[in-house]
Order: C-alpha cells, then sequence, then structure tokens
C-alpha cells in the first residue's frame, strides 16, 4: 500500500524528471542546430534543425522563438565549450601542447561559423551580450595557456594573448570554405611560437 510518504516523494520526483527530459531535448536541439549550422550556414531551415534533433518544430519555437535566440545560445554555448576545453588541456598536456591544441580547437569553433559574422552583425538584440561574452571566457583561457608555456620557457614571450586569438581568428575566418587549409596555417602559426625560441637558444 503506498503511503502520504511514498506519494511526495514521487510528486518530488516528476519535477526533476521533466527537467531532465526537457534539458536532453534543449542538449539535442543545440547539438544539431550547430552541427546544421556548420554545414548550411546560419539561415538553414528550422525543420533541418528540428528532424535532426528528433523534435518536433513546434519544440524548436517553445525554446527559442525567434532563429536569432537559436544562433545566440549556439555561439554562447560553444564559446563556452571553447573556455572549458582549456583548462581541460592544461591538466591532461604539457604546456606547449596545451597552447597548440587549443589554438587548433579555437581555429575549428570559426571554421564552423558560416555565415555568422554577418548575422552578428545585423543588430539582433539577442546577439548584443555574445561579443562581452566572446571576450570574457575566450581571452582569458588563452591568457592562462600561453602565460604558462611562456613561464616553462616552451614559447616567446614577445606575443600577447589578444595578438594571438586576433592572429588564429584572421587565419581561419579567411579560409572559411577550406577548414583543413586553416588547420594547417594555425599549425604552423603555433609551431612558430615554439622554433623562435628554440632558434634563439
Amino acid at each position: 500500500m503506498k503511503t502520504v510518504s511514498s506519494d511526495l516523494q514521487a510528486g518530488q520526483d516528476e519535477p526533476k524528471a521533466i527537467r531532465a527530459d526537457a534539458q536532453r531535448s534543449l542538449d539535442a536541439l543545440l547539438q544539431a542546430a550547430k552541427e546544421v549550422f556548420a554545414a548550411s550556414g546560419v539561415n538553414a531551415p528550422i525543420r533541418d534543425i528540428a528532424g535532426k534533433a528528433g523534435l518536433g518544430v513546434g519544440t524548436v519555437y517553445r525554446h527559442f522563438p525567434q532563429r536569432s535566440d537559436l544562433i545566440a545560445a549556439v555561439f554562447r554555448r560553444e564559446i563556452d565549450e571553447c573556455a572549458d576545453a582549456a583548462v581541460d588541456l592544461a591538466e591532461q598536456h604539457e604546456p606547449y601542447d596545451a597552447l597548440r591544441q587549443w589554438m587548433q580547437r579555437f581555429s575549428a569553433f570559426f571554421a564552423t561559423k558560416r555565415g555568422l559574422a554577418s548575422a552578428l552583425h545585423s543588430g539582433e538584440p539577442a546577439y548584443a551580450t555574445l561579443p562581452d561574452h566572446f571576450e570574457a571566457r575566450l581571452r582569458p583561457a588563452l591568457q592562462h595557456l600561453l602565460a604558462t608555456a611562456v613561464d616553462a620557457g616552451q614559447v616567446r614571450s614577445d606575443i600577447t594573448a589578444s595578438e594571438l586569438l586576433g592572429a588564429i581568428a584572421r587565419l581561419s575566418m579567411s579560409e572559411v570554405d577550406e577548414p583543413v587549409q586553416a588547420q594547417r596555417m594555425v599549425a604552423l602559426l603555433a609551431d612558430g611560437l615554439r622554433r623562435q625560441i628554440v632558434g634563439n637558444g
């Protein structure tokens, strides 16, 4: 026989289950949007995103009433993932290797942004906070990796995080239709950071 306490427990668990389901749907939606945007650009049909996520179009619009809301959510999430990757790489690799791998990770982040630059400059309110979020998360991530590699004597010390961030972004955006070439150029940039100090030695 069920007791009052068991009924209350069931009632307490149900909202958690609902929230978990909603979060899984949101995660699937953002992942699908990321992949569709990378393949077809940010103006890809919403039905393509919904289908890839296994959701109805109505569900997409319940989460994100405007396309710009979805684009901003995907961009913000990728910024966070890229910044978090710096922490993981720093824990798992030597300073130069962590820096080099993160530079490639950051390049890949830009390479999947087909059409995003023009969207972000469209004046949509949903994008207003993205530049500040980008600066707040990614610049410190690179600054930490670069400073650690410099302190370890593994890379040259005459470049700033701002310069390096800008260089990677420009290389990646210039080769947006050739991501393999962009990765190669960034690899050469990373190699140059180390070669300079080795050559002076």
